[in-house]
């Protein structure tokens, strides 16, 4: 390996350092105290000037074997950010231009005992302007991102991060490195390059077999023969196959059977069984005494995407069916953790898709303007059961096709389906965001004779490269060419439909920042939603690290510079505003936390009344629109802190979405909406039997905690994975049944009760907006902390009824078990799960405890 310390330096050699390799320029220069945390204030512009430099990496090593033992020797490359040019001794090795390949150069004539490695950076930037200017058949838009972004021009001419030269959500930061391994291989005979194994099922014999899959690099001038043995113990399965390897780079694909008599335990999504996972040994042995072992966890499911004629609509249906049965997909849409991978660690990722997972997701899609994320972030997927929704790097932009680039797309395309498509978590690949929307809306103002080149350019890109090459490695899962898609229909129209959000097929991404989001109206009664949101601020604890006093206001040099979304400050204040009282503290910092507050509350409530539209649509068609069965909000995970779509801000703080999604995702769930006077509630579950139930709604005025008046239905069934309607009542009718009741005065709360211990989340339904609320008091809030074990009781109480209770610790890690609910009883424990250590003094002492009636 060559990992560990390699010397950096600048182009003209005035600043030189040691860096850490997997690194990248900014993380070094961060490490050595050059620079302050690029995150902090206005960094992200003030440090651009280390993007625009030309780096070179460079390190010395002793070749740990003796070179005339081996047949073949490889200098190997996991991941190389961007542009380098890569010498050894001075001889020049090649050259590189996609962060996403894998780059492998021959290097057993050149390597010598002591050896001097040198890998010479173009900085990100200039080369995608060389590119863009090089490229006279016709402009591939977008030039430049828009200028609230703070960006970089011409990403789509380059294979590398595209949110690195700034995205609506995060900061530019085109960085050079090495940001995955980089190794010496040595051998003779042959060497496996890539291992993969593929479950199937046949339907008809009631079997499962694998395809086992082996790239082999064999450097002996004629073909070597062998044996490999499979073996997985606890399904009684071996089985020994004879095999030939021809010279040169060819795979073998073995079939193997699993013995019928054993039962096979599927691998099932978060909600839906267990992730069982079983230990597999292939040995190969080959002639001359030439042994590979291989340890794998291997996995067995089966996934399907439906798409098939609805009764009562036109269109077709768009879902998962996991082992044979139909899966509601629950989720959100992933972004890279951090603008400088090195960052991610195993750690960033297990707090994250654990919390993920905790808020009772089964899925997330890895959105194709990132990185295919790292190994570890797809082995941990495997074993909490979140499905993935796999895109290729391609987002929001026309891209070229000339020679050049489709050879790298290919390489590209290939290294990352061998190297991911033996996780059972990955569903399906996508290959692009948005790139189909954009030439059929005419994103970018093509005048309508040209629009035929970029239709041929999208074709040859995306179905004939991409596609053909998924086909034939990865006969697994499903392929779509791009998110949203109108599926089988956009093949039938020639992969490009005239409007890839029609609600009758595919999946939809849908925003409307500007109707109100409690109005369930005015969103598409979809068949999949796989992107929708709104925007909050992160809390102050995590805003505080990266900012001084000057910039605690919500209308600072520093609150401008961190939104990245045009208007987007000020269409988080008109949302507030259509339910809630805008804060008017003269505290210029108590009126910053209170706007930060609301804007969480709000995106909460947004994103809670949206979510439970598209869970309530999954089992009716209401003209020929319906059937929906996927919600994935945008986005989980942040990359820096500033305001966004996200419900886990940057260092994985849950936002108050975050605890609304824990509840909204529920696997049982009551639903209520009003529509032409009429209160409606629905269940909604996920469960694989039905259930008897009882729904119990109560009625309560805002001015006290006890009850005006309960309702219990008895015997409701709500039946297995579904949306069934189990109450209606005029909301006339309610008001008058409990008595003191207008709509400004009183609010509904209600849950599902079953056998052994089942229970709901509460739910609420606000008759009116808060802002007209009649009632409402102050209350004294307050808190006792003790611990239990690794676990903290806080024991809160309250003298009124409290909408939107929160508790935050600052920047204690760690997260409660609810937060941000609306509480009706004057006593109500909180868990609070630490992810490092702390003390019931230090919780104490970092507790605010927030309700909307501390909002002045």
């Amino acid at each position: 390996s060559l990992r560990g310390s390699w010397r950096l330096r600048s182009g003209n050699g005035s600043v030189s350092l040691r860096a850490e390799v997997p690194g990248c320029v900014h993380t070094a220069l961060l490490c050595r105290g050059l620079i302050q945390d690029p995150y902090y204030r206005f960094n992200d512009v003030m440090y651009r000037w280390i993007s625009l430099d030309n780096w070179t990496y460079s390190r010395t090593f002793k070749t740990p074997f003796d070179i005339r033992k081996w047949q073949k020797v490889n200098l190997v490359f996991e991941g190389v950010d961007t542009v380098a040019q890569i010498l050894l001794n001075n001889v020049t090795l090649g050259r590189t231009d996609n962060m996403f390949n894998r780059y492998s150069f021959d290097i057993t004539s050149v390597i010598q005992e002591v050896n001097f490695v040198e890998v010479r950076f173009l900085s990100a930037i200039s080369y995608a302007a060389e590119q863009s200017r090089c490229h006279k058949a016709h402009s591939i838009p977008p030039e430049c991102p828009p200028p609230v972004q703070k960006g970089e021009c011409h990403v789509n001419f380059i294979r590398k991060e595209q949110c690195s030269f700034s995205w609506d959500w995060g900061p530019s930061f085109p960085t050079q490195g090495i940001w995955k391994d980089v190794r010496i291989e040595a051998y003779n005979h042959c060497h496996l390059i890539y291992f993969s194994i593929t479950p199937f099922y046949v339907k008809s014999a009631q079997q499962w077999y694998l395809e086992v899959e082996s790239i082999f690099d064999v450097v002996s001038s004629k073909p070597i023969a062998g044996l490999v043995a499979v073996n997985i113990p606890k399904l009684q399965t071996q089985q020994v196959f004879s095999v030939k390897l021809q010279p040169g780079e060819g795979s073998i694909v073995l079939l193997v059977n699993i013995n019928k008599s054993a039962a096979v335990e599927a691998w099932w999504p978060n909600g839906h069984g267990k992730q069982t996972g079983y230990n597999m040994t292939t040995t190969f042995m080959m002639e001359a005494g030439y042994q590979i072992e291989k340890f794998s966890k291997v996995y067995f499911r089966t996934v399907e995407l439906v798409q098939e004629p609805i009764p009562g609509s036109p269109g077709l249906s768009f879902y998962f069916r996991i082992n044979g049965r139909p899966i509601f997909i629950k989720g959100s849409n992933w972004i890279p953790a951090d603008s400088f991978q090195d960052r991610v660690t195993y750690d960033t990722l297990r707090l994250l898709l654990k919390s993920a997972a905790d808020a009772n997701m089964n899925a997330l899609r890895v959105w194709g303007g990132g990185v295919y994320e790292q190994d570890e972030f797809y082995d941990i997927c495997d074993e909490l059961g979140i499905m993935i929704w796999q895109d290729f790097m391609f987002a929001c932009a026309l891209y070229a096709t000339d020679q050049n680039y489709l050879e790298s797309v290919r390489a590209e395309v290939s290294h990352q389906v061998r190297r991911l498509k033996s996780h059972p978590s990955i569903i399906l690949w996508s290959g692009n965001n948005e790139n189909e929307a954009a030439i059929a809306s005419n994103w970018f103002s093509i005048p309508h004779p040209d629009i035929g080149v970029y239709i041929k350019d999208y074709v040859t890109l995306y179905v004939k490269t991409i596609r053909e090459i998924v086909l034939s490695e990865d006969k697994s899962r499903p392929f779509v060419t791009s998110s949203p898609t109108n599926g089988l229909e956009s093949v039938k129209e020639g992969w490009l439909s005239r409007n890839p959000y029609d609600t009758h097929y595919g999946d939809t991404h849908f925003y409307d920042y500007d109707s109100d989001c409690w109005n369930w109206t005015v969103y598409p009664k979809t068949r999949f939603a796989s992107e929708y949101g709104f925007q909050s601020w992160p809390s102050f604890s995590t805003i505080e690290k990266v900012s001084c006093p000057e910039d605690w206001c919500y209308t600072s040099n520093f609150s401008l510079h961190r939104q990245h979304h045009d208007g987007g400050n000020i269409q988080m204040l008109q949302q507030i505003g259509r339910h809630f009282k805008l804060p008017q503290s003269p505290d210029p910092v108590k009126h910053f936390k209170d706007m930060i507050y609301l804007t969480q509350v709000m995106q909460a409530q947004c994103i809670k009344t949206e979510t439970e539209f598209y869970r309530f649509s999954q089992s009716e068609i209401i003209n020929g629109e319906g059937h929906t069965m996927g919600a994935l909000y945008w986005q989980l995970n942040d990359i820096w802190q500033a305001p966004s779509w996200a419900s886990l801000e940057y260092g994985g703080k849950w936002k108050l979405l975050h605890y609304f999604a824990q509840n909204f995702f529920a696997p049982l769930l009551p639903v209520a909406y009003e529509d032409k006077g009429m209160l409606h509630i629905y269940g909604v579950s996920d469960f694989h039997e039905d259930h008897k139930l009882t729904l119990r709604i109560i009625v309560y005025t805002w001015s006290s905690l006890l009850p005006v008046c309960i309702l219990v239905k008895e015997g409701v069934t709500v039946k297995a994975q579904s949306a069934v309607p189990i109450h209606k009542e005029s909301i006339s009718d309610l008001l008058e049944r409990c008595r003191s009741c207008t709509r400004e005065s009183c609010v509904i709360t209600f849950c599902l009760l079953g056998k052994d211990g089942l229970q709901s989340p509460t739910n609420h339904y606000f008759l009116s907006s808060l802002k007209d609320a009649v009632g409402l008091q102050k209350t004294q809030l307050s808190a006792s902390v003790s611990q239990q074990d690794d676990v903290y009781i806080f024991a809160l109480q309250t003298t009124a009824i409290a909408p939107f209770v929160t508790l935050d610790v600052g920047s204690i890690k760690g997260r409660f078990s609810d937060n941000g609910f609306l509480m009706t009883e004057s006593k109500k424990m909180v868990v609070f799960y630490p992810w490092e250590p702390t003390s019931v003094e230090e919780l104490e002492s970092s507790l605010i405890l927030t309700s909307l009636l501390d909002v002045v």
